[in-house]
């Protein structure tokens, strides 16, 4: 099912023909430097039951670019127990959790993360009623948090030692677009 489609960045819904894809993206070393790590890379079985079980709660969708399968992206709704470790408060509305990669490495550096990003933010706020969406960088990663800065997220937290990654527990930033501030 398609979520959005802009005129080059659409968002589908993962489905089970798309667990090569995830195989092929989270085996290369290329993207596991910035997206699970070297040292993880996910074979057919741990795909299968990493994004397409137990997944009630996650929304897993392909990014599309122009047509093509190029990367990946979920969302969630933040419950209570995560929103109480991030400082959310119960009664300010609904605030969304999202993850994404490009898998296709050669579509990085061209300004379509900035217009995936973008445009997911569109949707989270105008389909699901997002009053807020917040993300968990690791803080090394200067490029990402460039997309995300650009996209009018706010790094709010460091999240110190919050992710394992490449064998150690690694910094994370805590960034969040409000909803409400960007209406202002």
């Amino acid at each position: 099912m398609i979520l959005f489609q802009s005129k080059e960045i659409g968002l589908r819904t993962l489905e089970l023909e798309d667990a090569g894809l995830l195989v092929r993206w989270l085996s290369d070393p290329v993207v596991l430097e910035y997206y699970e790590g070297r040292d993880r890379p996910l074979d057919a079985e741990q795909v299968r039951k990493h994004f397409y079980e137990e997944r009630e709660e996650i929304i897993p969708c392909i990014i599309q670019y122009n047509g093509n399968d190029i990367g990946y992206l979920q969302f969630y709704e933040i419950q209570e127990e995560e929103r109480d470790i991030y400082g959310f408060p119960e009664d300010e509305g609904a605030v969304y959790g999202m993850d994404q990669f490009i898998g296709e490495y050669r579509y990085w550096n061209k300004g379509i993360g900035t217009e995936l990003i973008r445009e997911t933010v569109r949707y989270l706020i105008k389909e699901r009623g997002a009053r807020r969406i917040a993300m968990d960088p690791q803080a090394w990663n200067a490029r990402a948090l460039r997309v995300y800065e650009k996209s009018g997220f706010k790094k709010t937290k460091l999240l110190e030692k919050h992710e394992w990654h490449e064998g150690e527990y690694r910094d994370c930033w805590l960034i969040v677009y409000d909803a409400d501030a960007a209406d202002a």
